[in-house]
């Protein structure tokens, strides 16, 4: 009996972590695409100090290392999107970082108009973290080596 409630344990939690072909094919090209835009359009324009990206921040008052650190992250997270063992915890870094991004429009730059892109990217980004749980395991699993 007890071989029986293994077994269908196994199986039952394989077929609920792994999307099927169709929503593969869908996350991973949401990956590439935010990937690509995190690492070219966001990360780096602030790693490399662009007028626009250093005048937003100038505008936040928090000092230059918060550009730098905002572009590393947003960098990472973008590389991470596209390795499939940091894909879900890339996506759960990325919605955080997304969620902050709307609250410093909304509340320290005071333009709330402009909250609600970062707030979408975010839902996408819980989506795509949860569809990519089971790299969460592969992620502690690598960590804890």
């Amino acid at each position: 009996m007890t071989a029986i409630a293994s077994t269908t344990q196994t199986s039952s939690s394989a077929t609920t972590a792994r999307p099927g072909k169709a929503r593969n094919r869908v996350l991973w090209t949401l990956q590439i695409l935010f990937g690509v835009f995190f690492i070219v359009a966001s990360g780096l324009p602030k790693l490399i100090g662009q007028s626009d990206a250093v005048e937003a921040f100038r505008e936040i008052g928090w000092g230059e290392w918060f550009r730098y650190f905002t572009g590393v992250v947003e960098v990472s997270g973008g590389i991470g999107l596209l390795v499939p063992r940091l894909s879900g915890p890339a996506a759960a870094g990325l919605s955080i970082t997304t969620v902050l991004a709307a609250a410093t429009q909304a509340f320290l730059l005071g333009n709330p108009t402009l909250a609600p892109f970062p707030l979408i990217l975010a839902v996408m980004f819980a989506w795509i973290a949860y569809e990519r749980r089971e790299s969460f395991s592969t992620f502690t699993n690598l960590v804890n080596r």
